[in-house]
């Protein structure tokens, strides 16, 4: 009762507000990160309160109370994301330079296997409720299923376009962005086979997604600057809101009825549901530039931010020049309530 009536007060006070700032959050506390290299999604594993950071060519694993570094999964070339799945204590890393899944004991962080899977395989998640693994790819544009105790592909779902993030509803059907062609694929994950295909009406470069499964509806982040809201069950999109630049991440609270969108642009924008057709923005929360990506932990409510200084890197003669992290600067940043 006491969080509910927090969040009613939280709530009344977002609406009356005029600045742009998402009142009741504040993000002060910052986890230093050893070493270099970029970094791509991070994953928090509520059943050892741990965090899983990507950089480079490891995966940072950290204690998610104070940021100490337990420890690195090594030889993951390229790591964009990382799966943990709980009760056989293995995690799943996707290996962009190499096509390929690892295996790590998550007691002891070794890499027991590699997988060989399709090109550019990059967003990864644990579907408790199939028990598979699920493995999205841009260049092959596919979604991958792996048994995580076999540590073997099941199959392959091929979608026709750059696949970005996927989310498992209620039924256990399967939904994934496609990124070019600003398109939701329903798939079933039992017999991998494409059911529907929703554009995403309003969205451009669709790329986070999150999903409210007793409501039937998905949370799309859009590059166009929007999070569109979309029936699950029709492909209809009821509504958009205005978020932040280069979003990468969404995430849902259904204790809260908060949507969180995690940009690039140094913000997470935060949006309320009212309904299951109503939406209402309250604001951003303030991060750092770089901050694309993000972790939820549903109990503390915290979010989880990988971000790093960035410098430009020298450029080769006649090419453009790049940005890069800088030296030493990598940390994940911790978004609290007050």
């Amino acid at each position: 009762m006491i969080l509910r009536s927090r969040f009613a007060v939280f709530l009344s006070v977002a609406a009356m507000c005029c600045a742009a700032d998402a009142p009741g959050f504040h993000a002060e506390k910052k986890y230093p990160v050893p070493g270099n290299g970029g970094f791509d999604y991070i994953t928090f594993d509520g059943s050892a309160n741990r965090l899983y950071v990507s950089h480079g060519t490891e995966v940072n694993v950290l204690d998610a109370d104070s940021g100490t570094l337990l420890g690195s999964v090594t030889e993951t070339p390229g790591v964009h994301g990382i799966a943990i799945v709980p009760a056989l204590h293995r995690g799943f890393t996707t290996n962009g330079r190499e096509a390929t899944v690892s295996v790590f004991d998550t007691e002891s962080f070794k890499t027991l296997k590699k997988i060989a899977v399709g090109r550019d395989p990059d967003f990864i998640r644990f579907d408790a409720g199939s028990g598979r693994v699920l493995v999205c790819h841009g260049d092959a544009a596919a979604v991958t299923e792996i048994d995580p105790e076999k540590e073997a592909v099941i199959g392959e779902i091929d979608l026709g376009g750059g696949a970005e993030a996927t989310v498992i509803d209620a039924h256990g059907m399967g939904f994934v962005n496609l990124e070019q062609e600003a398109v939701v694929v329903n798939y079933d994950p039992a017999s991998l086979q494409v059911k529907h295909r929703f554009p995403i009406t309003g969205c451009q470069t669709p790329t986070g997604m999150a999903m409210d499964a007793g409501h039937e509806r998905l949370f799309i982040g859009c590059r166009s600057k929007v999070l569109a809201v979309m029936d699950a069950s029709t492909g209809q999109v009821i509504a958009t809101r205005p978020i932040g630049s280069r979003v990468d991440a969404v995430v849902f609270d259904e204790d809260s009825k908060l949507i969180f969108c995690s940009n690039g642009d140094g913000t997470v924008s935060v949006i309320h549901q009212k309904s299951a057709d109503e939406y209402e923005s309250i604001g951003d929360i303030r991060t750092e530039p770089g901050a694309k990506t993000m972790a939820f932990d549903p109990k503390t409510k915290r979010l989880f931010l990988p971000t790093a200084e960035m410098e430009q890197a020298p450029a080769a003669e006649g090419q453009r020049a790049r940005m890069r992290p800088k030296s030493g600067t990598f940390h994940v940043i911790v978004v609290e309530r007050q």
